[in-house]
């Protein structure tokens, strides 16, 4: 009998022991009344739900998406589809699609044809563009799009307007991945892979609720721990997660304590010798600044700080230092939390000081919320610059200067390229007076969202809005334009372990919906954007024309794909750099020890963990002259708005299986939508107690910026600690109330190191309403 995969979302088991192939297992599901007999064809394309790049076959029937099917030979999941996968292809054929260009006139949003939308923007472009100048336009996007449209929205806003204002929504759930990498490896990029899971003997979740977020690779983590010989579980979360259910070892610590937890670890390994002295001398530098300030974090300081037992913390450390193979994976209980960058940066000083990188089973995954946050990273979409380059160093700029053959003072700025955060401080100052939005919705999913909704509303800020539904930032928009869902157009995204999937064309775009690359090339082409040589900027005009022209860009980068094509990709992904002396892709970097850390090769040269001030060159080299994997240290420092006793609680917010983001997709899916309709509030039996809630009842919670009801879930999450999902939309209920959207209660606070929010460190309190 097939299992009902909304109540048993990771499926059937299938054990396999240390070293071998994970067995493959093939979900599928088709709509009501058809059969695999009935599909007609079965379309090349992977999960744009989740990152963690699930390869499956779209099936169609006539000019009708009908289903899914897992790629059994894929390397990422062997077949396996999670809930999202399964059932999240049905809100492309939604009723409520947006298929016609809206603008507003009289204060209302209007139908419209494609001319009169595009002609508005790029008038309005070139105003701005006459009267302020480039950086009076900021774009922010997605990481949900394809790599050829990222890329090519990274030449139209750096190399044709010359805009320092891009930035992408991965900035709120992945920024600090990247900028721990950078940190420790001198370069983004994913040092392990998920067959590392295969190998290890020990897997620690640091904040990560694998679970839930990437739930095919918890999975591959159940069939391991059902194996022989299966691996020992270390799991540091306040929530009781199925992860922690399954932990060897469960720490729960207070919200903001994790740099205090990690210096306690790392002072134990120290302690304890259970570190790889040959591979530390050999291949990294700082480790004297880590042993000073870790020998200040005996256990029982931690554990006083943390909330924890010392003896767990002990426990725990031995776990780590007496691994032969060990695989940590990092997500948003430390990216959005107190110390974000510190924090993740101490999980790769574990993997440095025990050597434990570049073997099967020795693996780092800090990895990503969205399913394309990788591509926005490379390409260049997110605050960073086109192929792994250094904003920092004018070689690089006069490199990508002549690929994409522009004057490089287009992309020379005074300061980094701007992030998401700041972007919407300098719209809410009238500095950006244009914004465009493409494929996300910041009207529930930024912080502190009554600041957000200001912003979104100024009279002097012009909003473009791209989405495929007329969501709740579209609201704002001086023009909304309808974009092509995924199944509805092609190109390439890349997982949170670098493997690169094709996604083909299964079905049209309803009405005249376009693609997200059609709309950016056509708003090239109406502003005449053009090269030093008086051709059209961009040069391409397609997707395998786009992703020509990225290869040409990655080469000789971290994130080389000249081995990559679309012929290949059709067998399965593959994973960068690939190239002809890699022409399979790369399973692991830095199996020899060498960095992409040279001063003159590196992505970044780093910044102060504490202040987020950006090193020099000087600095850089004067630190790591041979570019190696560097080992920094970081003081805890208490969180901002700790619990008081107005406050006495810690707020997390953070997501379901069955729900990505803000729900534009899987809250239009039957299945997915009737799995977690509402929103809840997840609190301990103790604080339930306290406040005379029961099971069930409505629960309005409170920080210092708004008040939010939900229904009361009593769990084993810890005392003193409160959970929200932040997928859910805010509502008015004709008072003026918006009493449903997590993001009313967080504060806007950003780490100072990868600029991205801190939604975990609100303090908060509840009381029953009914």
């Amino acid at each position: 009998m097939e299992l009902d995969r909304i109540a048993h979302p990771w499926g059937a088991r299938t054990p396999y022991g240390p070293g071998e192939q994970w067995p493959p297992r093939v979900d599928m599901h088709l709509a009501a009344g058809v059969t695999a007999a009935d599909v007609e064809r079965w379309v090349l394309s992977a999960s744009v739900l989740h990152s963690n790049g699930d390869a499956f076959d779209i099936a169609v029937r006539g000019r009708r998406i009908v289903g899914v099917r897992g790629r059994a030979g894929d390397r990422v999941n062997r077949g396996r589809l999670d809930p999202k996968d399964l059932y999240g292809w049905q809100a492309n054929a939604s009723s409520d699609r947006l298929t016609t260009p809206l603008v507003r006139i009289d204060g209302e949003l209007v139908a419209t044809d494609w001319d009169t939308a595009m002609d508005r923007i790029v008038a309005h472009t070139r105003g701005l563009l006459d009267r302020h100048g480039p950086d009076s336009v900021g774009f922010y996007t997605s990481g949900q799009l394809f790599l050829e449209e990222y890329y090519t929205l990274g030449v139209i806003a750096r190399g044709g307007l010359g805009t320092n204002h891009l930035d992408g929504n991965t900035r709120l759930c992945t920024a600090t991945a990247a900028e721990s990498l950078k940190q420790s490896f001198g370069c983004d990029g994913q040092p392990g892979t998920y067959t590392d899971i295969d190998h290890a003997d020990v897997i620690a979740a640091f904040g990560h609720n694998v679970a839930e977020t990437q739930s095919v690779l918890w999975s591959r983590m159940l069939d391991r721990l059902a194996g022989p010989n299966p691996p020992r579980l270390l799991c540091v979360d306040p929530r009781p997660t199925p992860v922690a259910r399954h932990a060897t070892i469960h720490l729960a610590p207070l919200p903001g304590t994790n740099v205090a937890l990690l210096n306690a670890l790392l002072h134990e390994l120290i302690g304890n010798g259970w570190v790889d002295t040959g591979y530390v001398r050999a291949h990294t530098v700082g480790f004297d600044d880590l042993a000073q300030q870790v020998a200040q974090w005996p256990p029982e300081r931690a554990a006083d700080i943390c909330g924890l037992d010392v003896d767990d913390i002990r426990a725990a450390a031995r776990l780590l230092g007496t691994a032969r193979r060990l695989v940590s994976t990092v997500l948003q209980g430390f990216y959005q939390s107190h110390q974000a960058t510190a924090g993740a940066v101490q999980v790769n000083n574990i993997h440095l000081v025990r050597g434990m990188l570049g073997r099967p089973g020795c693996g780092i995954l800090q990895m990503n919320g969205q399913p394309t946050a990788q591509n926005t990273r490379e390409c260049g979409a997110d605050g960073d610059i086109a192929g792994f380059r250094n904003w920092a160093d004018d070689a690089h700029l006069a490199e990508l200067a002549r690929v994409w053959n522009v004057d490089p003072e287009r992309l020379r700025h005074d300061s980094p390229p701007t992030d998401a955060m700041r972007m919407f401080e300098l719209a809410d100052e009238g500095v950006i007076r244009m914004l465009w939005v493409s494929a996300t919705n910041p009207a529930v999913s930024l912080p502190e969202l009554e600041r957000v909704r200001r912003v979104l509303s100024r009279r002097d800020l012009f909003l473009v809005v791209q989405d495929i539904f007329r969501t709740e930032t579209a609201e704002f928009a001086d023009v909304v334009l309808p974009a092509a869902a995924w199944g509805e157009k092609t190109g390439t995204f890349t997982n949170a372990d670098r493997t690169v999937h094709l996604s083909e064309q299964a079905v049209p775009p309803p009405g005249t919906a376009r693609s997200d690359l059609d709309i950016f090339l056509d708003f090239a082409r109406r502003m005449d954007l053009r090269d030093r040589d008086g051709e059209p900027l961009p040069s391409w005009h397609d997707a395998p024309t786009a992703f020509a022209a990225w290869q040409r860009c990655s080469a000789g980068r971290p994130c080389d794909y000249t081995g990559i094509g679309y012929a290949q990709l059709r067998a399965g992904g593959v994973q960068w750099p690939c190239t002809e002396e890699a022409p399979d892709g790369t399973e692991r970097l830095y199996t020899d020890g060498a960095f992409a850390a040279d001063p003159a090769y590196c992505e970044s040269y780093g910044k102060d963990l504490v202040t987020g001030a950006p090193w020099s060159a000087q600095d850089y080299r004067a630190f790591n002259p041979h570019g190696k994997a560097m080992i920094k240290a970081a003081p805890y420092l208490p969180p901002p708005e700790p619990p008081s006793p107005q406050y006495p609680l810690a707020l997390l917010s953070g997501r379901t299986i069955y729900h990505f983001h803000t729900r534009t997709k899987t809250g239009r899916v039957p299945q997915l939508n009737r799995a977690a309709p509402e929103v809840w509030v997840e609190i301990s039996a103790a604080d339930a107690e306290a406040a005379q809630v029961r099971e069930g009842d409505a629960v309005e919670i409170t920080t210092p910026r708004a008040a939010v009801h939900a229904r009361a879930r009593i769990t084993q999450i810890r005392p003193g600690v409160v959970f929200i999902p932040f997928h859910y939309g805010y509502w008015d209920r004709g008072d003026g109330a918006h009493d449903r959207a997590a993001n009313e209660l967080t504060r806007t606070d950003v780490d100072p190191a990868s600029k991205q929010p801190l939604f975990k460190t609100a303090a908060a309190r509840i009381r029953r309403v009914s």
